[in-house]
């Protein structure tokens, strides 16, 4: 199945975003019979700790994939199911309602996303992956309540050997996200995502590495305004990884913010 298009940038952004983080949390993973049990607490800047609850499970056929409880007293939910070859059933409930449906055969992957609640958006999007290693894809988005398209862009990636490309737009088809990843060996990997606009011609950009050392991932990256990131993920025990990061403006440490998170 080819990626959906809200993927299809993946690669450059996930080297670029995931790890980085200025928060502290705890994670806590745990079977209980035929569910699988997750506890995620979270130091505010105050100190205080909250925490939420969730668990998924699997039933005749039907997937809670997410089932949370937040200590604010909201609550979320999460389920899928394939009634048919290659469809997946989808339902997120949170504030709102959605409704989805997704298809994948072959070289297609489609999704809609109706929002049940408020019946007031319809969202679908498509992607093709052809044999020469390109990905072409859009997305539209429609207002019921308004009866307009409130939103519709377009993408397409390229991947040949270690070399990944993506382009994607954004507000409207008015703006241009590129990316590129390149894996040097099976340790080092580069990355760059840059933004382009008419009224902004060079907008924001990020360069970062990523370098799988012998105790663990080291990741760092360069963006606009000379924020300057990095993140340690390695496991400090069986089942137990620590996520280290850390972010700084030029040389002024008065910047300076770290996050800290424990997974097991």
């Amino acid at each position: 199945m080819p990626i959906k298009f809200k993927d299809i940038s993946k690669g450059p952004s996930d080297l670029l975003s995931d790890d980085y983080t200025s928060s502290v949390t705890l994670k806590c993973k745990k079977g209980a019979g035929p569910i699988a049990v997750t506890i995620e607490t979270d130091r505010s800047s105050s100190g205080a700790l909250s925490s939420k609850i969730g668990g998924k499970l699997s039933y005749k056929g039907v997937s809670f994939d997410k089932i949370q409880f937040k200590a604010d007293g909201g609550h979320v939910l999460e389920t899928s199911t394939v009634p048919y070859p290659d469809f997946k059933l989808s339902f997120k409930g949170n504030k709102g309602a959605d409704l989805g449906v997704d298809y994948g055969k072959g070289n297609l992957a489609l999704t809609s996303v109706l929002d049940v609640k408020d019946m007031s958006k319809f969202s679908t999007s498509g992607c093709v992956s052809l044999s020469s290693g390109i990905v072409l894809g859009g997305d539209a988005s429609y207002s019921i309540s308004k009866s307009s398209l409130s939103g519709y862009n377009l993408g397409a990636s390229y991947s040949s050997g270690n070399m990944f490309g993506s382009i994607t737009t954004a507000s409207k088809v008015s703006q241009a996200n590129l990316g590129l990843l390149y894996k040097v060996n099976n340790e080092l990997s580069v990355a760059t995502k840059t933004t382009h606009a008419a009224d902004k011609p060079f907008g924001s950009f990020s360069v970062g590495c990523s370098y799988n050392a012998a105790f663990g991932i080291v990741k760092a990256k360069v963006a606009d305004g000379g924020v300057i990131s990095a993140a340690v993920v390695t496991d400090i025990a069986p089942k137990v990884t620590l996520t280290a990061s850390g972010t700084m403006t030029g040389t002024d440490s008065s910047t300076f913010k770290y996050g800290l998170g424990i997974v097991m």
